[in-house]
């Protein structure tokens, strides 16, 4: 089915379809007033687009989708070198933003504002299904940002597999406070309920309080909005009355899971994927939820988990390597990079994630974490950072915990444990890993440190981990 079918041949005219904080249109409404920004960018092959938490953000890339252009996503806090990086890269013909936005120094593309007082009933034929719909640009380690080229075909394809796993339908009040420009927020958050047919609501920020007010059936959350709902009884337990309650974007920490379940009454569906596969695995709205595991497959997606090597390790739940996944989530390639291609796929087709992994008899999938930080070797160990920072976890006094791999002149690595707590020492919480775990996974330093570098999803930054 093409992409945005569904919003394309609707006449549901009920109001609040869609809320973006504090402003709401019917679904008939949303399609003109995107069909009015299509006229505006008919023609272009590429149009970014200011992407805040706002209706006319939603407006914007939809209708850039209707006239056949991909969607380039910034950012609202990208920095000028971010920004200026990613308008060159991409190219785009003009930037959609809100009426009033402006660049200070008159540099970018044109922008055409998002007037939401004007409609438009043109009719546009549906793109081919391998026609770019997003270039989203990753936040990579090293060197700039990279843009990600996603297919309509693939987008798709994605959406209707989640569909599928969590019985996501029409009946649906999706509710989020994610960002409007990473797959999280957009792809699943925004492009998923037109997909789908299901209504959705913004609510801004994701405060606990808004969640628990927002009365919706799914909710979408990264683990720092979990586990801040899981601090607030009243607000967890307001969930209740939900269908289901998804995390993704980084590991839930099984605590979590397990509050959560207690005070709201559902087990969190957990999902994996990246800017470069969408999502490929996710437990089931039908099937067992397990505490740090992400599920199984998507239909058409395969997996493996290789060594070294390359060559595929045993599925027994034990053996960890490196993630590789093909099927038809997968990206196109990366934008002017040939080079950055090559480096992630494999000579038979399969997609390197850099995400170290364990598959069970089952199918069932337990990520540990990226092989460049989160798997070490110490003194011929392979040791999984995402077990330490587990068992870390449950220490009562550990708020927050992170554990690399730091040099060490014998063991070639060792396990260093970033910790954030209320007085706990290093002793002690060394002396609770090894009663818990192997002797040898043990971290050999804890640093107390007052917070984790994290991004706007929530994630770990390791890289920014001080050294010094």
């Amino acid at each position: 089915m093409p992409l945005l079918d569904w919003l394309s041949a609707t006449t549901d005219e009920s109001p609040e379809a869609v809320r973006i904080v504090d402003r709401a249109v019917s679904w008939v409404e949303l399609r003109q007033l995107a069909t009015a920004v299509a006229d505006d960018v008919r023609g272009l092959d590429r149009v970014a687009v200011e992407a805040t938490a706002s209706l006319e953000t939603v407006v914007g890339v939809v209708g850039a989708l209707l006239a056949g252009a991909a969607v380039v996503p910034v950012p609202p806090d990208a920095g000028p070198v971010e920004r200026g990086h990613i308008l060159r890269d991409s190219a785009a013909r003009a930037m959609l933003a809100p009426p009033g936005t402006g660049w200070g120094d008159g540099s970018g593309p044109p922008i055409i504002p998002v007037d939401l007082t004007r409609r438009s009933d043109t009719g546009y034929a549906e793109p081919e299904p391998a026609r770019t719909a997003l270039v989203l640009y990753t936040s990579g380690t090293t060197g700039p940002p990279k843009g990600v080229v996603l297919s309509r075909r693939a987008v798709a394809a994605c959406l209707d597999g989640l569909a599928e796993a969590w019985r996501w339908t029409p009946d649906d009040l999706l509710v989020h406070g994610l960002p409007l420009f990473h797959v999280h927020g957009l792809v699943l958050g925004v492009l998923g309920p037109l997909r789908v047919g299901s209504r959705l609501r913004h609510v801004g920020r994701p405060h606990p309080e808004r969640y628990a007010t927002a009365a919706g059936s799914l909710y979408f959350g990264v683990p720092t909005v979990w586990s801040r709902i899981a601090a607030d009884p009243a607000a967890a337990r307001a969930l209740r009355a939900a269908r289901l309650l998804v995390s993704g974007s980084a590991g839930l920490p099984s605590s979590v899971f397990a509050d959560l379940a207690g005070l709201t009454g559902h087990r969190v569906v957990e999902r994996y994927g990246m800017t470069e596969t969408l999502i490929t695995v996710s437990a089931r709205a039908d099937g067992d939820r397990r505490p740090g595991a992400v599920g199984v497959p998507l239909p058409g997606v395969q997996t493996r988990v290789v060594d070294e090597r390359g060559e595929p390790l045993p599925t027994d739940g034990a053996a960890i390597g490196e993630l590789e996944v093909r099927g038809p989530t997968l990206f196109d390639g990366y934008l002017h990079r040939p080079d950055a291609d090559e480096a992630s796929h494999t000579p038979d087709g399969w997609f390197r994630t850099g995400d170290v992994a364990t598959i069970g008899p089952d199918g069932w999938h337990r990520i540990i974490g990226r092989s460049a930080t989160d798997l070490i070797k110490s003194g011929g160990y392979r040791i999984g950072a995402g077990e330490v920072e587990e068992v870390l976890l449950a220490h009562p006094g550990v708020r927050e915990a992170a554990v690399v791999g730091t040099p060490h002149p014998d063991l070639g690595q060792q396990v260093t444990a970033y910790v954030v707590g209320d007085d706990v020492g290093e002793v002690e919480l060394i002396d609770f890993v090894a009663r818990q775990l192997s002797v040898h996974k043990r971290p050999r330093q804890v640093r107390l440190v007052d917070a984790l570098p994290r991004n706007a999803l929530g994630k770990v930054q390791k890289n920014r981990l001080p050294t010094g």
